[in-house]
This record gives structure tokens, C-alpha cells and sequence, in this order.
């Protein structure tokens, strides 16, 4: 019998205190002004992320360049498939045009950039016959204004990059629905759903980012409304971007860091191209070292740690991303070679992603720590087994707190893989659209409100702890309190705040004892108000009980879950295939396993019992 891994949850009677991390207010160069932009703008064409300077080592690089050539060549099929599609509608999804917009991007960074290259003429065309589709819709959803920045970023883009050869009424019709529909839109600034305007999240980024794009590729026009559109960008910017500090972690999870970075790096890319800076966008405090964030929550078996509300398994988009941040850098750390090698999915910015490849350099190798942490307010700790194993050792785990953007009640949760299996999950994200479609008020943040009787949003859809069955407090604050490095990694988080003081205090140990095992110690002090102490456990294993604890069985592998300590405690499972409510997320096989320890049984005549009870669980391989 080999040991994988133990758990163990002590409960012990300690009060620590830490300081609360505060991210200081950022603020970015902005020097511009009508006079600036007639000064500084870039006359060449293009000018939006690529410059006749960078593509013409693009092109070099395409006859030299095996990496550079497959990806190219996965673009032309990507382009000739395109060119089977029907022309996109103004169909929205519930209020949403978003998919309408996405596809838009990817169809114009696929097909512009292939038409610079090949310069076909069908290319041509169904680029002018797609801008003259969008910039004739009635409008771009501007209650829903994501929508009109990725729309305005996508035909800022075709303007920019193939505009020269397009006919001058489209040009025309394009540059005035960048006006009309995208950058004055933005100025209801009293409408509904506005508040990206001064926001924190990826609406933000994602919006400001779209409005530089649009005013950029206008300026010629209209400098006046782009000086003052881009101005008003850098001095809002800085309040998603402080989210990043001090080390990188993306509070809404990693699938939001792509969308969310994905267009700050536009913002600060089109500025660069286009002005000669990005005003400070890149040296934000944990911007590049977002890039870092993402690969520490990506398991080797490609699942990520999906905290907040992400998705599950990374994709191309990622890797896109990612090969910016490498030509920034030089660091083959960030570079999925491999993409590159099969690329497949490369989503909204593929046509962009060759840009990025044709700028990489390699120029140096850092290696990925086998444990890390990030603080901010959503804190994550990381740790892994041996690198390039696809089967090895993977724990993520959080702190934070359920009240920010796309929060869950997910502090104290963790994943983990072993042998290819992925034994303890998180539920992730649910689709918005079939919520939107019957009314459910998924955005509220309030303690009430309805997003927390979601099984992918209240802390018991998560492998989390849970104090007299009530939902956490979405105020309180989970916060990293230790780390330590080295061969045996320890991260202890401070739940405290989570629990209305229903109990004194709470803390949540894990230590990486090997690469076969990990502990997880769970250190109480309560008082009156405990009643019950439940430990919980998401898996999609087939679960077995037994005398003391559980046989975990998946992919033709299992697992052994032993309570050792304390004697007497039994494993109880609570399916949740189908789940608690209609609405909720279905996932095949999804349970909870649940220890469940009554206040009174750590309670003496005399008052607290404050000799330690432990459970001690043990999860070990089933070997024939």
C-alpha cells in the first residue's frame, strides 16, 4: 500500500492576529491632450499592435521561422473556414451581444491579418462585406457594454490594419460607427451598467481598452472626443489594475485574467504601437507577474485551480496571452511552445497571437517554483510535484472573501491532483445566460441575496469548512497569514472573519509533507455560539464508505480516505448528481464528502475541552 496523501484537521485553541493587505491607489502617465495626439500619433499604417516595422520582421520570420509558419498556416485555415460562415447577426443571447462581438474579433484579427499577408482578394472581401454587417446593426447593445468595446476593438482593428485597401465607404461607415455606436455611447455615463466607467473588474479593462482602440483608429477625424476618450481611460485604468498588486494574482480567477488582461495588454499594446508608451500600464505593481499567476493555477494535467467563477480547463486564449507577456520578457517560461506546435482554439486575439510569436526572443529560461503564494484580495497558494510530469502532485488553495466580482464562497477551498486524477474539485462556473433567461438576480452581492443559494457560489459547493450551516460572511476576509518555502511548503490561512464570531478563532493549515502526501490542519477555539463544525470534501469519485473513512475510486485508480484521529468520527456523502436546485450546475458524479462535528463533543463539564482533537485523515493508493 503506498501513502498518497494524509489529511489531517486538528482542532487547537489559538487567537493570531494579522494585518490586513491594502492595494495603494495607482495612478498611470497622462499627458494626452487634443495637441498630443496631432503631435505624437503614430502617421504610419498600421499602427494598432502592428507597425510596418514589426511586420516586416514577421515576415521574415515567416520564411524562416517553423513555429511562426505552422501557426500561419493555421490561421489560413482558420480564415478559409470563416469564409463558409454566414455573415453575423444582430442576435442577442438573453440581453447580450457578446458572442456576437467576440466572434467578430476573431474574425477580424484571423482574416486581417491573413490578408496582409496573402493579400487575397476574397479575403478583402469578405472582410468589407463583415465590417459593412456590424456597423449597420441599429446598434451595439450599449446596455451591455461589453459588448460595443469588443465590437469597437474589433473594427478599429480591420480599420487599421487593412483599411488602406478597403473601398472608402466602408472606411467611412466603419470610422463613423466607432464614433456613433462604440466612444459616445460610452458617455451615458448616468445609464444602466455604467460603472465600469470608475470599476475595478474586468469590465474596466475590457471597456477602456476597446474605447482606445476606437479612438486611435479616429483620431484622424475626431481628435478632440479621442484625446479626451484615451485620457479618461489612463486616468481610470489604474482601478483594475491595482487589483494585480503586490504579486499578481487575478482576484476573479484565472478564466476572468485572460479576458480581463487580455485587454490591458490591447490598451497597452495599441498605445505603445500607436503613441510610443503605454504610460505605465505594463509597470503597474503585479501586472507581469499575472502572467506568473496563471501558470502557477494551471495543474499539469491542464485543469485549472477554477476558483471565483472560471472555468475548469485552460485553452488557447491563454496561451495567446501568455506570448505577449513572453515578448515582453524573453522569458520561455511564459511561451506555450506546444501550442504553437498544434495550435488549436486560439480564440478571440488569433490573428494578434502571430504579432506577439513573430516578436519573441528567447532570452532567458526561469523555472516555475514548486510553491508559491500570492497575496491581494483574493490570496492563492500553490503547491506541485516534480515539474513536467502531466500525473504529478498539484494543491491549490485560498483565502479571501465572497464580496468582489465574480466572488464565490470559496475561502478555504482547495483542489487536488494525483496521478492524473484530479480527486478533489471545484464546482467552478455555471452558465449566466439560462439564470438571465429566468430573471435569478445572479450579480447581488448582499449576504441575502440570491446568488449564494447557488451550489457553485455558497461555501457548501466548496471543499471548504462550514460553522453551524450558515453561508460565510461576504464581508469577511480569508488572509495568508504564513508561508513557507522549501521542500516540505507550509501556507496557513486565517478564516476567522468568515463565521460571525460563531467561532472565536479559525485557522487552515496545509503542508506539503511529500510528493505523495498532503496535511491540512484545521485549528478551532469556540465558543457558545458553535454549534456544528462540518469538513467538506467536492469530489466526482465513486465513494465508498467504510469503517473508518472512504475508498475514493476514479479512472481506474483509487484512493483510501482514513479518519485516524479523532476515534469515532464517521465519513457521511451527499450526492449532489442531480443538485440541490433545478437551476443549479449539473456535474456527473458530484458529491460531498462531509465530517461533521458537534460543538459538544470538544466540550467539557467544566467548559472547552482544550486538549486537542484531531481528525487525521489519511488518503492513500489501493494496490492489488
Amino acid at each position: 500500500m503506498k501513502c498518497i496523501a494524509n489529511y489531517c484537521i486538528i482542532l487547537i485553541f489559538q487567537i493570531v492576529f494579522a494585518s490586513l493587505h491594502v492595494n495603494a491607489q495607482q495612478k498611470l502617465e497622462n499627458p494626452i491632450t487634443e495637441n498630443y495626439l496631432k503631435k505624437y500619433l503614430s502617421q504610419e499604417s498600421p499602427k494598432l499592435i502592428l507597425t510596418p516595422k514589426i511586420e516586416k520582421e514577421l515576415m521574415r520570420k515567416l520564411k524562416t521561422d517553423p513555429l511562426v509558419q505552422n501557426y500561419y498556416n493555421y490561421l489560413k485555415k482558420e480564415a478559409d473556414s470563416i469564409l463558409t460562415k454566414p455573415l453575423l447577426k444582430r442576435e442577442l443571447e438573453g440581453f447580450r451581444l457578446l458572442f456576437v462581438s467576440r466572434a467578430m474579433v476573431e474574425r477580424m484579427t484571423t482574416l486581417s491579418m491573413v490578408y496582409r499577408v496573402d493579400k487575397k482578394p476574397e479575403i478583402l472581401k469578405r472582410i468589407d462585406a463583415e465590417l459593412k454587417a456590424v456597423c449597420n446593426f441599429v446598434d451595439w447593445n450599449p446596455q451591455h457594454f461589453l459588448d460595443v468595446a469588443e465590437m469597437s476593438f474589433a473594427v478599429a482593428l480591420a480599420v487599421d490594419w487593412v483599411g488602406n485597401s478597403l473601398p472608402n465607404e466602408t472606411v467611412k461607415l466603419a470610422k463613423a460607427s466607432l464614433i456613433e455606436k462604440g466612444i459616445l455611447r460610452s458617455y451615458n455615463e448616468n445609464g444602466e451598467r455604467m460603472g465600469w466607467i470608475s470599476g475595478s473588474n474586468n469590465w474596466n479593462a475590457v471597456c477602456h481598452g476597446g474605447m482606445i482602440a476606437a479612438s486611435l483608429a479616429i483620431a484622424d477625424l475626431d481628435p478632440e472626443l479621442a484625446a479626451k476618450t484615451i485620457s479618461r481611460a489612463l486616468d481610470k485604468l489604474p482601478n483594475s489594475l491595482k487589483e494585480y498588486a503586490p504579486d499578481g494574482v487575478y482576484p476573479e480567477g484565472p478564466t476572468y485574467w485572460s479576458y480581463g488582461t487580455g485587454y490591458s495588454v490591447v490598451a497597452a499594446n495599441t498605445l505603445t504601437t500607436a503613441l510610443g508608451s503605454d504610460f505605465g500600464i505594463s509597470q503597474s505593481p503585479g501586472f507581469m507577474e499575472s502572467g506568473i499567476f496563471n501558470l502557477h493555477v494551471t495543474a499539469p494535467s491542464g485543469y485549472f485551480f477554477n476558483f471565483a467563477d472560471s472555468g475548469d480547463k485552460k485553452d488557447g486564449d491563454d496561451s495567446v496571452l501568455r506570448t505577449w507577456f513572453a515578448s515582453q520578457t524573453g522569458d520561455e517560461l511564459y511561451f506555450d511552445r506546444a501550442f504553437y506546435e498544434s495550435p488549436e482554439g486560439a480564440g478571440r486575439f488569433a490573428g494578434v497571437a502571430l504579432v506577439w510569436l513573430s516578436q519573441y526572443k528567447q532570452q532567458t529560461t526561469s523555472v516555475l517554483p514548486a510553491s508559491w503564494h500570492g497575496n491581494g484580495v483574493n490570496p492563492v497558494a500553490v503547491f506541485r510535484g516534480e515539474m513536467d510530469n502531466p500525473f504529478q502532485f498539484f494543491l491549490g488553495a485560498k483565502g479571501g472573501k465572497a464580496q468582489l466580482s465574480h466572488g464565490n464562497m470559496d475561502a478555504g477551498t482547495f483542489v487536488f491532483d494525483l496521478n492524473g486524477v484530479r480527486w478533489v474539485v471545484d464546482p467552478g462556473n455555471q452558465r449566466y445566460y439560462l439564470l438571465n433567461k429566468i430573471g435569478f438576480n445572479l450579480a447581488g452581492g448582499c449576504q441575502d441575496c440570491p446568488r449564494w443559494t447557488l451550489l457553485t457560489k455558497n461555501n457548501q459547493g466548496h471543499s471548504t469548512v462550514t460553522i453551524n450551516d450558515a453561508h460565510f460572511d461576504v464581508t469577511g476576509k480569508a488572509k495568508i497569514i504564513d508561508f513557507k518555502d522549501g521542500k516540505q511548503p507550509e501556507v496557513t490561512i486565517d478564516m476567522t472573519d468568515l463565521y460571525f464570531g460563531n467561532v472565536t478563532s479559525m485557522q487552515r493549515h496545509f503542508v506539503k509533507e511529500s510528493d505523495q502526501s498532503i496535511l491540512i490542519e484545521d485549528a478551532f477555539e469556540i465558543n457558545d455560539s458553535t454549534k456544528t463544525i462540518t469538513w467538506g470534501l467536492m469530489t466526482q469519485s465513486v465513494v465508498q464508505l467504510t469503517k473508518d473513512g472512504a475508498t475514493l475510486s476514479q479512472d481506474g485508480k483509487q484512493l483510501k480516505l482514513t479518519i485516524l484521529k479523532p476515534e469515532g468520527i464517521s465519513v457521511s456523502v451527499i450526492s449532489l448528481d442531480p443538485p440541490p436546485m433545478e437551476i443549479d450546475k449539473t456535474m456527473e458524479n458530484l458529491k460531498r464528502i462531509e465530517i461533521r462535528l458537534p460543538a459538544y463533543t470538544v466540550i467539557e463539564k467544566k467548559g472547552i475541552n482544550t486538549s486537542p482533537s484531531i481528525f487525521r485523515i489519511n488518503l492513500s493508493e489501493l494496490t492489488e
